[in-house]
């Protein structure tokens, strides 16, 4: 192999969505939002009334989502009616990427008119909220901690840019344009300006999507703003209570550890407070350090993840343990039955996992991407693409099942547009380096190195392991393709046109790195076996202690009580999982299942009895596991992902 110079510096950013074709496993879920999850939001929102809200040209609603009283009898200052436009933007969103997909005429037009309502809403100084607009007028801006304005403004940034790129419409790209502007002149450092930024952190990763895509640095300077200014002195959420007459100190979680606004960013060392809200902001981060070169925030990131991952995180990559805020409690407090786990908060942690492979490959983000895609957020959406769950327990008695709306639909949109949207997760492109995060069969066409590449995967991941890749160019080029290897694989092989490549020789971060002159026409054989292997928890885990998970691959698997009937607790893993049988399950479409060797408790007769002294009666039994993603797209009934182990 050639060797050659690379960049010492690098900024990897991700493809376009339409950049990547997907097939196989991902792309049998997209083409489910295509056919069914697009069009089954956008009824849903409309049945909700929220476009009532949005348009116009109607009437003023009647506020659908009452204001609550807390507990200590004040009224609540916030109701989700109040970002009814993130909802809406995310359904957007989802349909872009839906329609680039496949076209659908009725669909787009659906779109294009929402898109028309929030054109006539702008206001000539380019405001943009329906809430502030029509339910609540003269109240903008006043109450940045509670009221969504700028997390609004965020997510249908999102869907200008992704509806841009899909459909080459620049309608609401240009209304978003004009209200980041009025964002920009609103906030800021300069005298006149509000030094403010949102209570629910999302704009700011928002801002560098449109900022990469129309080219204004404004959009990535002010990004960056909202990130440097949060938690400072004077407190501006106690600044802006004050100006409206209230007392700073009375809000709903009286902390600012909720929102992350507790301390400036860089000297936060704990992921405290609300899930969603944690990990877009520290997505933010990730953005504007990649942007701007700032290791100062790549370095108070690293702290963050290694807090997270090292003592907050559920084997699925599910987040936030606690109903109560939706977030995040005690280290180690990682209950299974009662567990939140929102999906979007999953959805959040794979959107900071992406972000942080901005400053280069680096397997344990990636290998954390994943866990959390395909277990703790995929999870949301069923099979059908008709249906959602919002928490996400590790183990049920058999009455948690997926709905089909909520009062607060944020997570169906999130995890419907992170599905559509996966190529942009799969691949990473820098100044003379391509990088492979995620696996799947698909067809990628990047430009590196002045070259025009197409990257095409040929595999039955997540199911199989072996990968066949095809080099395609239509130039020679040199640059550096990295592979990840997951941290799962202990035995990974690499052959490269025929020769086989010495895979410890080149792995650096987790990830194959291959220097070469690339000329178009290269085959490479990616080999990952798949064990079944058996996950134990850190002992402080007092929820999981005795008791395993079962993996393979990416996938967490769990038992179900139409495969094992019901009383999962009184199942008994036995010595030898790794040599567990592996089939596929028709049922699931033919998703692999893995059944290992166990024991079953029989009992006595408990008739009347809640203790006895009578021990019970272990009887050879199988098991049978399915990957947690899929769990209630059967018969309802029990389900359990740590399971009692014989040790």
């Amino acid at each position: 192999m050639a060797s050659f110079e690379i960049p010492t510096t690098t900024s990897f950013r991700p493809p376009a969505v339409s950049d990547v074709d997907v097939r196989g496993f991902w792309g049998n879920r997209i083409d489910a939002v295509a056919d069914r999850t697009a069009m089954i939001l956008y009824d849903r929102c409309v049945a909700a009334g929220m476009l009532d809200q949005i348009d116009p040209d109607r009437p003023v609603p009647q506020i659908r989502m009452p204001f609550h009283t807390r507990s200590d009898g004040t009224p609540d200052t916030v109701n989700v009616q109040m970002f009814w436009d993130s909802d809406v933007a995310k359904v957007i969103e989802t349909a872009a990427y839906a329609l680039y997909r496949k076209p659908n005429p009725e669909l787009e037009a659906k779109i294009d008119a929402i898109i028309d309502m929030f054109h006539k809403l702008q206001q000539p100084d380019g405001y943009v909220n329906s809430w502030f607009i029509r339910m609540q007028p003269g109240q903008r801006w006043k109450n940045l901690r509670d009221c969504h304005e700028l997390y609004c403004a965020g997510h249908l940034m999102e869907a200008a840019v992704a509806y841009f790129h899909a459909t080459g419409k620049r309608k609401l790209l240009d209304v978003m344009c004009r209200y980041a502007d009025h964002i920009d002149r609103t906030f800021g450092p300069r005298p006149g300006q509000k030094p403010g930024y949102c209570g629910h952190e999302e704009v700011e990763l928002a801002l560098v999507r449109l900022g990469r895509t129309t080219g204004e640095q404004r959009y990535l300077d002010l990004a960056r703003f909202f990130v440097d200014q949060r938690g400072q002195q004077p407190h501006y959420f106690d600044v802006e209570a004050a100006a409206r007459g209230a007392d700073p100190k009375q809000f709903r979680h009286r902390t600012y550890e909720y929102n992350q606004s507790h301390l400036p960013v860089r000297q936060q060392k704990k992921v405290t407070g609300h899930a969603v809200r944690a990990m877009y902001l520290y997505s933010g981060m990730a953005d504007v350090a990649t942007e701007f070169g700032d290791d100062s925030l790549t370095e108070a990131l690293k702290i963050l993840w290694e807090d997270l991952t090292g003592k907050q995180m559920y084997v699925t990559g599910g987040i936030g343990p606690a109903a109560s805020n939706e977030g995040f409690t005690d280290y180690y407090d990682l209950p299974n039955e009662s567990a939140y786990a929102e999906t979007c908060a999953a959805v959040g942690l794979t959107m900071w996992a992406s972000r942080m492979l901005g400053r280069g490959p680096d397997r344990r983000y990636a290998d954390i991407m994943e866990q959390a895609l395909y277990n703790g957020a995929l999870s949301g959406l069923s099979t059908d693409g008709a249906t959602f769950f919002y928490d996400n327990p590790l183990e049920s008695r058999g009455s948690h099942h997926r709905w089909t709306w909520h009062r607060c639909p944020c997570c169906p949109p999130n995890i419907a547009r992170t599905v559509a949207a996966i190529g942009s997760y799969m691949y990473g492109v820098a100044a003379g380096q391509v990088a492979v995060h995620l696996y799947g069969d698909s067809t990628a066409r990047l430009a590196v190195s002045g070259a025009r590449l197409t990257l095409t995967q040929r595999t039955d991941y997540p199911w199989d392991g072996r990968i066949a890749i095809t080099v395609d160019l239509d130039t020679p080029a040199a640059f550096r393709l990295a592979l990840r290897v997951p941290g799962w694989c202990r035995r990974p092989t690499l052959v490269i046109d025929g020769d086989t490549v010495d895979a410890a020789a080149v792995e650096e971060e987790g990830y194959l790195r291959i220097d070469r002159l690339w000329r178009g026409g290269e085959s490479i054989l990616l080999d990952l076996p798949m064990d079944v292997r058996a996950v134990r928890a850190n002992p402080k885990v007092k929820a999981d202690l005795g008791r395993v998970a079962l993996m393979r691959g990416p996938l967490v698997y769990c038992a179900e009580e139409a495969d094992n009937g019901a009383g999962l607790n009184g199942v008994i893993l036995v010595d030898g999982v790794e040599r567990g049988r592996v089939a596929p399950l028709d049922q699931l479409g033919g998703a692999i299942a893995v059944e290992v060797d166990a024991k079953r408790e029989r009992w006595s007769d408990w008739d009347g009895k809640l203790y006895d002294t009578a021990k019970p009666v272990l009887e050879p039994a199988r098991a049978r596991l399915v990957p947690y993603h899929l769990w209630d797209n059967r018969t309802p009934g029990e389900m359990l992902v740590w399971m009692r182990a014989q040790e």
